[in-house]
């Protein structure tokens, strides 16, 4: 197949600050959810972000990987409590400034800089220890970090291409409160619908912070991470509004479907939501992100819907869906590899949300990784999975161009191996491979793949 992306097309990468900046008692910086979370007991070998990829120092070699790599593009996040350490709102100037140092040297490289102000780092002082008060549990919380988003937007303007919200809100409610995966681990069933909820409200209030502050140049965006369903037209069904259009509805149509409401009597009232938050939900934005991994394979079973349960769940509202074994190959993670259901996606969101450009905001794999010495002393990485991984997902990407959808840019996930949240360091997502002992950066194959990919792929 001959691709040739639309002129314009970003090409880039992504990380988030937690998982790669360290220094968490550096520059100001306060802990946040994910520090307590992780020092407690709750992630992998008891990983935490202390050190993770010592970005914080390394900033400028690591920014120097990105020009090597020839992306026109960099997502990144700005850690909240570098920003905004403590409760009286006050802004830190030394944590604005790194950020600002690193804004200027994407675009003396050439690279837009695409910032996401909301990866999972809430303040902890913004939540109580277990997680039961507080938070996005809070209307409040919303106000607060749409204040912090103006403060950042005021400090980066329009020197920023594109401000992105929120990452990834099913898993700041429906995993962190819903479940127990992720900060703060709640385990609360339908309080995510709560914490959904109030991060939808701070997606509308942000997006009016940013625009006041930065003006109407830089775009407005923010990345779902869609729950994917294969199976049983039912359960895909209810999977998708409990999972899906509890946010794009919202966001993009002004209100919550009906059938949301319905499936989750008796576990939900949705008395949280209050007159005039639809209003302030839908913001008029310039793309929406789609992280995308992998698809999950659900049936209906014949136990009864629990109507009261409030029992952990990353579904609640679905105890009478049963999520089965999907077909291989998978990665380390243990996701299937399916790259027709990006491509399905895309079509998806372009014909149920027309009028909305699109970009792949996340896409990875997780290998096996293992550094190489040559007989010449070169260290290397050979990592052909993840090359076919990302090759074939490009693919799909082009495929949904070529029938007309608007996608415009492509995110791999990630620049360098980090802290992968309850996985601790056991998974390696890079391009390029870090020794967490030496912090050596090593550019895998897959690194040298996606710049001959770029530079024989971008219009002229």
């Amino acid at each position: 197949m001959t691709m040739i992306f639309p002129k314009g097309f970003m090409f880039g990468t992504a990380t988030a600050a937690y998982q790669i900046e360290g220094a968490v008692a550096e520059g100001g910086r306060t802990p946040s959810i994910w520090d307590t979370f992780s020092h407690t007991g709750h992630t992998l070998n008891g990983d935490t972000g202390d050190v993770a990829d010592d970005f914080y120092h390394r900033w400028e070699d690591d920014l120097k990987l990105l020009r090597d790599l020839g992306v026109n593009a960099y997502r990144f996040s700005i850690g909240i409590p570098r920003v905004i350490p403590t409760p009286d709102g006050k802004p830190n100037q030394e944590g604005l400034d790194f950020y600002s140092r690193i804004v200027d040297r994407l675009l003396e490289y050439g690279i837009a800089p695409i910032v996401t102000l909301y990866h999972w780092d809430l303040p902890q002082y913004m939540a109580s220890g277990d997680g039961r008060e507080g938070g996005w549990l809070e209307r409040e919380t919303a106000y607060r970090i749409a204040d912090y988003a103006g403060i950042v937007a005021k400090c980066l303007g329009d020197r920023v291409h594109t401000y992105t919200t929120l990452n990834e809100p099913w898993c700041s409610a429906h995993l962190s409160y819903g479940g127990t995966e992720h900060a703060p681990g709640l385990g609360a069933g339908p309080l995510a619908f709560r914490a959904a909820h109030h991060l939808n409200l701070a997606h509308g209030l942000m997006c009016e912070a940013v625009r006041a502050e930065a003006g109407a140049k830089p775009g407005l965006s923010v990345t779902l991470n869609l729950q994917i369903c294969r199976g049983d037209a039912d359960a895909v069904h209810r999977v998708d509004l409990i999972g899906n259009r509890v946010f794009l509805d919202p966001m993009l149509r002004g209100r919550y479907p009906d059938e949301l409401f319905s499936i989750t009597k008796g576990i939900c009232d949705w008395g949280f939501v209050c007159d005039g938050d639809l209003d302030l939900i839908r913001q008029p934005i310039d793309v929406l992100g789609l992280n995308y991994y992998s698809t999950n394979l659900v049936k209906m079973s014949d136990r009864p819907q629990f109507p009261q349960s409030t029992e952990a769940s990353t579904a609640p509202g679905a105890s009478d869906v049963d999520w089965l074994p999907t077909a291989g190959p998978h990665t380390e993670m243990g996701w299937n590899i399916d790259p027709d259901a990006l491509y399905e996606t895309l079509v998806r969101l372009n014909d149920n949300y027309p009028g909305m450009p699109l970009v792949v905001t996340e896409n990875g794999m997780a290998c096996p990784d293992k550094v190489e010495v040559g007989t010449d002393g070169v260290k290397m990485v050979h990592d052909n999975d993840r090359i076919d991984y990302l090759r074939r997902h490009l693919e799909a990407v082009y495929r949904a161009i070529e029938e007309g959808t608007d996608v415009r840019g492509y995110f791999a996930w990630s620049l360098m191996d980090n802290f992968e949240w309850a996985f601790g360091y056991s998974k390696r997502f890079g391009l390029t491979y870090v020794d967490y002992e030496s912090q050596e950066r090593i550019k895998k194959d897959s690194f040298d793949w996606y710049r001959r990919f770029i530079a024989d792929h971008s219009a002229r």
